[in-house]
């Protein structure tokens, strides 16, 4: 899979989804500063790292998919691509959280985020192509087939 900007997916988007994207990540923002005036910085961290826009998006991509007539499995492939991504990106935020931890207390803060929103970016594009890497291994290893057969595992 390339990855690729679309412009295009813009256009197809109403203005009421993004709407939803907001709000949805907002109200999980604001709880997530309750729950840190309540509890403490540490445990409203936690919740900060709630993926906020994953839960609006995947039923939007879900329905996207649908309104072009694709078929089921289709819908759920790309819904499955979109949670990967979205998985990575986490697994990306904790080098960003990693800096930031170390390097607040220290260092000026737009160096913090600078160096932070780095190592988030080289984590998730590492990760990304090891991803990428063992899926190839994986299709040679089971020679292009999709599913592995039980009989031949026996």
């Amino acid at each position: 899979m390339r990855i690729e900007v679309n412009f295009g997916a813009l256009k197809r988007s109403k203005w009421y989804e993004y709407v939803v994207r907001f709000l949805f990540g907002g109200t999980v923002a604001v709880l997530a500063g309750v729950i840190a005036k309540h509890y403490g910085p540490a445990v409203g961290g936690l919740f900060l790292a709630f993926p906020a826009i994953f839960p609006a998006s995947v039923t939007l991509v879900e329905k996207h998919e649908e309104q072009k007539q694709q078929s089921k499995f289709r819908v759920r492939e790309v819904a499955a691509i979109d949670a990967a991504g979205a998985l990575i990106g986490s697994i990306g935020l904790v080098g960003f959280a990693f800096i930031g931890w170390r390097a607040f207390p220290d260092f000026p803060l737009t160096a913090v985020l600078a160096a932070a929103t780095a190592a988030w970016l080289l984590v998730a594009i590492s990760v990304w192509r090891a991803r990428k890497a063992w899926l190839r291994k994986l299709r040679l290893l089971f020679n292009g087939k999709t599913q592995i057969d039980t009989k031949e595992v026996k």
